[in-house]
């Protein structure tokens, strides 16, 4: 195989009281990129399309992921990387964690499948030191295992895998405005009292046991996050309203996806989602901010060859 096409999901992380610890892989939304073998053992990254990404490796997630498997697996070949954005960085979805780990997911199979999945997920965490600053693993490692995860600890990595019911169902709306997630770490607050932790951890247990046994009504009761969000909404047009309109209109809860600013519901149905849809669509018509509106089911899938 001297070619691969291939899809690397968007995701959700922290979904609300797992800050830095969980996350989800979307169906319908992510992007595409095209690896080739070159017989100079370099990466270069000759196509980008759909956001404005420095072309430099060194510089590029992809570039910067790509290198250090090449490096690590002595690898007789270089790469060229064209990249094909669906939607935009600083959006809450995992931009560049789609990136990172498509690259890992990409090299990993022009490699023979060397590395495991954890493995690939340290790779892609390289990616986001490059574009945030910190090798944060919520959103790399559901694009690379897909459906709910767990990152259980961070030292050493353990992923966790959680089941997700067949019947959830994400809605998220995008307003075109840019958070960066440097700046949206920073109004997270580094210590909090016993008793905030407590309820938070305690949410984090409900919602894995409810996705664990397709409690939805725990679900919803468990999507409470009372670190982040607090301090994170204000960055965010409209955030309360929309949450009140999802969760009046069927949804089991809603929250910030990521660092923002987009903002995601899970419901249970398809039909429900989109009547969430409607609702979020309704508080942003006449806002003045450009926004896309996206409903999905949970990918079963991470990265998979296109």
């Amino acid at each position: 195989m001297n070619s691969i096409k291939i899809f690397s999901p968007a995701t959700v992380a922290n979904v609300s009281c797992g800050y830095d610890a969980m996350g989800f892989s979307l169906e319908a939304l992510g992007d595409e990129m095209l690896f080739t073998k070159t017989k100079e053992k370099s990466v270069i990254i000759s196509k980008i399309e759909g956001a404005d990404l420095p072309f430099e490796a060194n510089k590029n997630v992809v570039g910067v992921v790509a290198q250090h498997m090449l490096n690590d697996s002595k690898a007789d070949f270089g790469l060229d990387i064209q990249i094909f954005k669906k939607f935009k960085p600083g959006s809450g979805l995992g931009s560049s964690a789609a990136s990172a780990s498509g690259t890992a997911f990409a090299v990993n199979t022009l490699l023979n499948g060397k590395y495991s999945n954890l493995e690939l997920t340290k790779f892609a965490m390289q990616g986001e030191v490059t574009a945030c600053g910190s090798a944060i693993a919520d959103n790399v490692a559901a694009a690379i295992y897909g459906g709910f995860i767990l990152v259980r600890s961070y030292e050493p990595l353990d992923i966790i895998g959680i089941p997700t019911p067949s019947k959830l169902v994400a809605t998220v709306i995008h307003p075109q405005i840019e958070i960066k997630t440097e700046a949206a770490r920073k109004v997270v607050p580094q210590n909090i009292p016993v008793k905030t932790a407590i309820s938070q951890w305690a949410n984090v247990g409900g919602l894995v046991s409810g996705l664990y046994a397709e409690d939805f009504d725990l679900i919803g009761r468990s999507l409470v996050d009372l670190v982040a969000e607090p301090n994170r909404k204000k960055l965010i047009p409209y955030f309360d309203e929309v949450k009140e309109a999802a969760i009046s209109n069927g949804a089991l809860g809603a929250g910030i996806s990521g660092s923002g600013p987009s903002i995601f519901a899970l419901s249970k149905g398809k039909q429900t989602a989109d009547k969430v849809a409607e609702a979020m669509n309704t508080v942003y018509k006449n806002s003045g901010i450009d926004y896309s509106i996206y409903v999905s089911n949970i990918s079963k899938a991470g990265a998979r060859i296109i």
